[in-house]
């Protein structure tokens, strides 16, 4: 569709749900896109996740190895700080 030498593309629509006091917040700051906030961090969270696919299409390791080198970790983590 263009309109006035400018073109408009038309995205999908996708629905979230937010707590009320989230929303209470939010309508505080109605100057802000929230709209843009979501999408953006939609997409940061899609590069991580397909970037670790990549990773993980090239590993060698087992579902096997992979579990035991998270357990490992958690425990490491749980250890340094004490939980």
């Amino acid at each position: 569709m263009c309109l006035y030498g400018h073109v408009y593309i038309t995205m999908p629509k996708v629905s979230i749900r937010v707590s009320e006091d989230l929303k209470k917040r939010m309508e505080e700051h109605s100057e802000i896109n929230w709209s843009e906030i979501a999408r953006n961090s939609f997409e940061e969270r899609l590069n991580k996740i397909d970037l670790a696919d990549k990773i993980a299409s090239k590993s060698d390791l087992t579902k096997e190895d992979v579990q035991e080198l998270s357990k490992k970790i958690k425990e490491g983590i749980a250890e340094r700080h004490e939980l």
